[in-house]
């Protein structure tokens, strides 16, 4: 097993020193289902929910969160962030919202926890968008599913 680099030798948190690391592209992908009720799915996919557009304001929300999870999480080192795509697959026989974020960068760590955070804030947004008409909305599954770079290389989880 290995060793908690997040702990110094007191046993208090601090953040990793990356600054002997190499720089390498590096690539996270995540997903996370958001589940609903059928009315609230065909509400969403024909944009007759009252607050607005949910899939574009959630979209932007997911961007927004992988920017900013240094400020989030508290030993996140920040970092220049390339891109980031979030996507959605739309299943009407589930009634589910499928999203997958992925985040690029160029540097010394990688972006996975980027794109976790982009995945779960992009989740919650819509959640908070449609829980005044589906108060059975869900937040379901949130993982990693890729990454690359780095000394672990390409690593697929599903």
């Amino acid at each position: 097993m290995k060793e908690l680099r997040h702990m110094d030798e007191q046993g208090r948190p601090k953040m990793v020193d990356v600054s002997g690391k190499p720089e390498s592209q590096r690539l996270a992908v995540a997903k996370g289902v958001v589940k609903m009720q059928a009315a609230t799915f065909k509400r969403i996919k024909g944009g007759g929910v009252e607050k607005g557009d949910v899939l574009a304001v959630a979209q932007l929300a997911g961007i927004m969160a992988a920017k900013k999870t240094s400020s989030l999480i508290p030993l996140c080192h920040p970092i220049a962030i390339d891109e980031v795509k979030i996507n959605f697959e739309l299943n009407g026989k589930n009634s589910t919202v499928e999203i997958t974020a992925t985040v690029k960068s160029r540097g010394r760590t990688g972006v996975e926890m980027e794109a976790l955070s982009a995945t779960a804030v992009t989740a919650l947004t819509i959640y908070d968008m449609v829980k005044g008409i589906d108060r059975g909305a869900r937040i379901e599954n949130i993982r990693l599913v890729k990454k690359s770079g780095g000394k672990s290389g390409d690593i697929t989880l599903e």
